[in-house]
C-alpha cells in the first residue's frame, strides 16, 4: 500500500495578509493569517523583527500600518470572531449623537452566545441581540448599529434618558432618522419586550 502524502503547507502570501490587514485597520487575527498560508512559526518569526505585533491572544497588527482612531474597537470586534456589532452607548459615541461617553465598549453579539462560556475582555460589555443585516453599518472598519437600532437599544436597555432624548433630537435634526420611524420602532421594541 502507497505511503499517503502529507498536504502540502500553503505558501505565504504577503499580499492576501495585507489585504486582509487592510480592511480592518491593519489588524488580522491567527485564522486569517493562516488562510494566508502564514503558520504560527513563521508569525513568531514576524513577531521577533518586529514585522508585526500581538495585540491581544490571536490578533496582530501589521507595524508599519498607519494608527487610527478606534483601534481598540477593531481589536474587540476580532476577539468577536467578528460576529459583534457596537451597540448602545458605543454607537451613540460613533454616531456623535449626544454627549456619550462611555466607559466601557457595548458590543452586541448574536443571542447564541448568551450560552457560552466567554471569557469577555476587560471593559467590554455583552449584549445578547440578533442584529439583523440592514441594522448595521459602518465606520470605516468598525461594524455598528444603524442610528435607529442604536436609539431602540439605547432606551430599551436604560441608558440614561437625557443622552438617548438628546440622541434623537439630534439624529432627526441631522436628518438620520424620521421622527414617525423612531416613534413605530420604539413602540415594536416595547410591545416585543417580556
Amino acid at each position: 500500500m502507497p505511503a499517503k502524502r502529507k498536504k502540502a503547507a500553503a505558501k505565504p502570501e504577503w499580499g492576501k495578509l495585507y489585504e486582509t490587514a487592510a480592511s480592518q485597520g491593519g489588524y488580522f487575527t491567527l485564522v486569517q493569517a493562516k488562510a494566508a498560508g502564514y503558520s504560527a512559526p513563521l508569525l513568531h518569526h514576524h513577531l521577533s523583527t518586529d514585522r508585526i505585533e500581538r495585540a491581544a491572544r490571536g490578533i496582530f497588527r501589521l507595524v508599519h500600518f498607519p494608527p487610527s482612531d478606534n483601534e481598540d474597537l477593531i481589536v474587540t470586534w476580532l476577539w468577536s470572531r467578528q460576529q459583534g456589532v457596537f451597540s448602545h452607548e458605543t454607537a451613540l459615541m460613533l454616531h456623535e449623537l449626544s454627549d456619550a461617553l462611555p466607559a466601557v465598549k457595548h458590543l452586541t453579539v448574536p443571542e447564541a452566545w448568551a450560552s457560552r462560556r466567554i471569557k469577555v475582555p476587560p471593559g467590554v460589555v455583552l449584549h445578547f441581540r440578533n442584529i439583523k443585516p440592514d441594522e448595521t453599518t459602518w465606520l470605516g472598519p468598525i461594524p455598528l448599529t444603524t442610528p435607529l437600532r442604536t436609539l431602540v437599544d439605547s432606551a430599551r436597555d436604560s441608558v440614561a434618558p437625557d443622552l438617548v432624548a438628546q440622541a434623537r433630537r439630534q439624529a432627526v435634526r441631522r436628518g438620520l432618522v424620521a421622527v414617525a420611524k423612531i416613534d413605530n420602532a420604539m413602540r415594536a421594541a416595547r410591545a416585543e419586550a417580556p
